[in-house]
């Protein structure tokens, strides 16, 4: 049985359950979701092989990361470690991070630049496109040992994945017949992704990562689920970055229904006005919430979008975060059924001023693990998981905006949950 130990304390392990075989949706489909598909092993298992490693695009590195040639940058495709190098040429590469020999984990550091990669265990070594370079001791010793005659290096090198790029953003699949990325992520998900991605150079600014005691699927949920965020966050509700009310939008794609975009307006004014009977509505406001420093919730607007701020979850495994001024990827590494690895990307534009760079650091503050705006979201999702796991109810209610399935212009909505769920249980079997 699964169980992980982690920075919010021990979580159960799943229940026990039948193989992903004899799991059977509940007959009120896209309207509840079983407990099962967040505590099996099977089904995340399944998961790994039909989702992670099956027909979608991963994200896996930011091109700012491997600029120049010899960069390289240690990734992961589901739980898969992988390495994100480019090559002398110029050309980018992802390959498993999987000595072809014993298997194992050569690659040792989170970034570097290096003309090889050789493992510490026998010292195979690969060039930076994963082909297999040298073999110590191929024809043995004194004309003893050694490999056979018909060992080919090219016959053994690393396994390696399909690449495609958009504007800077780096994406591998284990689908070698892949459909090219633009169609895969659809026309409603790249209007706003090349708002963020416009082709102008990326400058980073830094990394958190923090491990979560909740199924990675829940973070879609939770970025497809804006009635949560009128409801749980104080900072968002009283700063008026979502409100019920403002101009918002919940967007999914109109092929899959897997990716979203979550989209706000931000008023003028720096603390939100709404009404006494939506105030009753939200326990969290509170109107005597102050900032010692307002700059933390200025917007400068420097998009041509209606949004001041957009979240977007990208299928199976990313996170673009455009929270007014402030910018950055998330990268959901999944870790069993009850826990998940995010690794967060903050960056900005080469081209911006000292000014900016210092306005989207200082508003760098809402988000991350401990941020003013993550910190509620992973410790609700923790509480999920642990009533998920413990519970004898066995499904969870998504009835919100009924008849509606994928993008709604109201807040107080779960389609695109439902749309997300409708593709996956065709994709899993269920």
């Amino acid at each position: 049985m699964y169980a992980s130990q982690n920075i919010f304390g021990r979580v159960a392990g799943p229940k026990k359950e039948p193989g992903a075989e004899n799991l059977v949706w509940p007959e009120q489909g896209l309207e509840c979701i079983p407990d099962w598909v967040y505590t099996s092993e099977a089904i995340y298992e399944r998961e790994v092989e039909k989702i992670f490693h099956g027909r979608t695009w991963n994200f896996v590195a930011l091109e700012a990361e491997v600029a120049a040639p010899g960069d390289y940058k240690r990734s992961h495709v589901g739980p898969t470690p992988v390495v994100v190098s480019r090559a002398e040429d110029g050309s980018i590469h992802v390959f498993e991070n999987r000595c072809a020999h014993r298997g194992a984990e050569f690659c040792r550091n989170s970034h570097g630049n290096n003309n090889e990669f050789v493992c510490p265990y026998h010292q195979w070594s690969y060039d930076l496109k994963g082909n297999l370079q040298g073999v110590p001791f191929k024809r043995g010793v004194n004309k003893a040992g050694g490999m056979p005659r018909d060992f080919k290096n090219e016959d053994h090198g690393l396994k390696k994945l399909s690449v495609a790029t958009r504007n800077g953003v780096v994406f591998a699949s284990f689908c070698e017949d892949m459909e090219p990325l633009e169609d895969y992520l659809t026309p409603e998900i790249l209007k706003d992704f090349d708002v963020v991605f416009s082709g102008k150079k990326l400058r980073i600014h830094g990394y958190y990562k923090n491990e979560v005691p909740a199924n990675w699927k829940m973070y879609h949920e939770n970025l497809k689920d804006p009635y949560h965020a009128t409801l749980l966050h104080s900072f968002l509700v009283v700063f008026g970055l979502v409100v019920a009310g403002n101009k918002s939008a919940m967007i999914a794609d109109g092929k899959y229904g897997i990716h979203g975009t979550m989209a706000s307006a931000k008023s003028e004014d720096i603390y939100a006005s709404v009404s006494e009977d939506t105030r009753k509505e939200m326990r969290s406001f509170h109107a005597g919430m102050k900032l010692e420093d307002e700059r933390l919730v200025q917007y400068i607007k420097e998009f041509d979008s209606p949004w001041s701020v957009t979240m977007q979850t990208i299928w199976p495994n990313l996170i673009v975060q455009r929270e007014m001024n402030t910018l950055g990827v998330r990268h959901i590494v999944p870790n069993g059924p009850g826990s998940f690895i995010m690794v967060w990307t903050m960056f900005g534009y080469e081209d911006d001023t000292d000014e900016m760079t210092r306005h989207r650091l200082r508003q760098g503050n809402l988000m991350g693990p401990s941020g003013f705006l993550g910190l509620e979201d992973n410790e609700a999702l923790k509480f999920v998981q642990e009533g998920v796991s413990k519970s004898v109810s066995g499904r969870s209610v998504v009835k919100l905006d009924p008849g509606n399935i994928g993008t709604s212009e109201s807040l107080i909505s779960e389609a695109a949950i439902r749309a997300m769920y409708l593709h996956y249980r065709e994709v899993m079997d269920l």
